[in-house]
């Protein structure tokens, strides 16, 4: 066979994730949303925001919105360490791609995790909201919780749960 014919059963090619560290917990995002990572800075704080969101940074002349994922997860506010980090994400949006942040305890490294090696986000059992999962990938032993990052950083949502929040603080 040549190399440029492909055998009919070729199988599918193995995906690169960010994994993080969060809460003890190992965390992994797709590495196609993900610009950057930077050193955990200074933010200022926004009024009436949802509790998870930090506040904003200055990213090269831009206003970037930067979410604590603990605090999205239910959970207390992170603890900033030497290593805590923001993981700059982008996400395709109505209005076109949107820039945010994410605070996460450490990165760990990208890895790739083929297809096989995924399962569907259980039902139950784990510290977040099942919807927040894509999946479950077994990396050398253990296991690796695959974020659904459009659901994780969903404006919308944070949107009408802020505004749900005002009404409830004024009524």
């Amino acid at each position: 066979m040549h190399a440029s014919q492909s055998s009919p059963a070729t199988p599918a090619l193995p995906s690169q994730y960010l994994t993080f560290l969060l809460g003890g917990e190992t965390y992994a995002l797709g590495i196609l949303s993900i610009k950057e990572i930077i050193e955990y800075t200074h933010m200022t704080e926004v009024p009436l925001m949802p509790a998870c969101i930090r506040g904003v940074i200055n990213l090269r002349g831009a206003v970037v919105p930067v979410m604590d994922l603990q605090v999205r997860f239910g959970q207390a506010t992170s603890a900033v360490s030497k290593r805590t980090c923001i993981v700059i994400v982008e996400l395709p949006g109505s209005e076109g791609p949107h820039t945010m942040g994410v605070v996460v305890d450490a990165v760990s490294e990208v890895l790739e995790i083929a297809p096989q090696d995924i399962e569907p986000p259980p039902a139950f059992g784990t510290h977040i909201r099942t919807d927040f999962i894509s999946g479950i990938g077994k990396v050398r032993g253990r296991f690796v919780i695959l974020l659904e990052v459009q659901r994780v950083l969903d404006l919308d949502e944070l949107q009408t749960l802020s505004e749900s929040l005002a009404a409830a603080e004024n009524g």
